[in-house]
C-alpha cells in the first residue's frame, strides 16, 4: 500500500475518498461504523480504486515526467496539476511523458481544461497510445496533437495513426507497465518488426573495473589498483516508453523546447 501511495505521489486523493465516511462513523451509531470500516479496509488493500486518474506519476530518467492515466474523467482535471507540482517540486523536468495505453474515459467536456494544463507547462510532450485507447482518452491524444502540443507515439487506435508507430503485443505492454525496465526476455519478444523501432543491439556493460583487471591478468598494472566495479545502470526495456523518454532527451539534448 505505501509503495503504491508513493508513485502516485498524491497522498490527499488517497485519504478524500474516506474522509466522508469516518465522519458519519463518528456521529452515526455503532451499526454505521462496519460499512465504513469495510471501505476502508478495501481502500487498503486495494489503493488503486483511489487513485483516481492517475495510475502513475513518476521521473523517469532524472528529468523525464511520466504520467500515466487510467481513466479520462473529471478527477483528471485536479490530478494533473496536482502531480505536475509535484515533480516539479524537487525536479527540472526536460519534459512530459503521458501514457495513454489502456486508458478509457466518457469526460469529453473537461478535455479542453486538462490540454491546457499541459500546455501551459511549456515542457516538450510525448504522448504515448495503444489500440486500447478509448473514449475521452483517445481524444485527448488526437487534440494534443492536432493543437501541435506533443507527438504520439505508439500502436494504431482505430483510424488514429501515431507519428512515430511501435507496435507491441498486448501481453508485452501489460508487462511493461508494471516494471518497464524488465527484461525483454522475460516480457516475450513478439514485437512488429514492421515498425520503425530502432534495431536492438547488444550494449556492451563492460566497466572501467572490468578492464583494469584484464591489465592486470596481463602484468601490465598492479592489481591493488583496480576501482570498484560500478553498478550497471537500468535502462528502459519498454519500447513505446523508451522511445517517449528518448523523444524528450534528444530534445534536451538539442536545447530545443517549446517557448510559446
Amino acid at each position: 500500500m505505501l509503495d503504491a501511495l508513493r508513485t502516485t505521489q498524491q497522498p490527499a486523493l488517497y485519504f478524500r475518498r474516506i474522509v466522508a465516511h469516518f465522519k458519519q462513523m463518528i456521529r452515526g451509531s455503532l451499526n454505521a461504523w462496519l460499512p465504513a470500516v469495510l471501505l476502508a479496509a478495501m481502500l487498503g488493500l486495494c489503493p488503486q480504486m483511489a487513485r483516481g486518474a492517475l495510475a502513475k506519476a513518476v521521473v523517469l530518467e532524472n528529468n523525464v515526467g511520466y504520467l500515466r492515466v487510467a481513466q479520462a474523467d473529471k478527477s483528471l482535471l485536479a490530478d494533473i496539476p496536482a502531480a505536475l507540482n509535484s515533480l516539479q517540486a524537487t525536479n527540472s523536468l526536460a519534459g512530459l511523458v503521458l501514457d495513454l495505453r489502456f486508458a478509457d474515459g466518457s469526460n469529453f467536456t473537461g478535455l479542453e481544461v486538462v490540454e491546457s494544463q499541459l500546455e501551459q507547462t511549456k515542457l516538450p510532450l510525448a504522448i504515448l497510445i495503444n489500440a486500447q485507447t478509448a473514449g475521452a482518452a483517445a481524444r485527448l491524444a488526437e487534440d494534443l496533437r492536432e493543437a501541435n502540443t506533443g507527438l504520439v507515439i505508439g500502436s494504431a487506435e482505430g483510424s488514429f495513426e501515431p507519428d512515430i508507430a511501435v507496435t507491441v503485443s498486448t501481453n508485452d505492454e501489460r508487462v511493461f507497465l508494471k516494471n518497464p525496465y524488465i527484461a525483454v526476455v522475460q516480457a516475450g519478444t513478439n514485437f512488429d518488426t514492421s515498425t520503425n523501432l530502432l534495431p536492438y543491439v547488444d550494449i556492451d556493460h563492460t566497466t572501467e573495473a572490468d578492464l583494469v583487471r584484464e591489465k592486470v591478468k596481463d602484468g601490465d598494472q598492479d592489481g591493488s589498483t583496480a576501482p570498484a566495479a560500478a553498478p550497471v545502470k537500468p535502462f528502459i526495456q519498454d519500447p513505446v516508453l523508451a522511445r517517449g523518454v528518448d523523444f524528450i532527451k534528444g530534445l534536451a539534448a538539442l536545447h530545443l523546447g517549446k517557448t510559446s
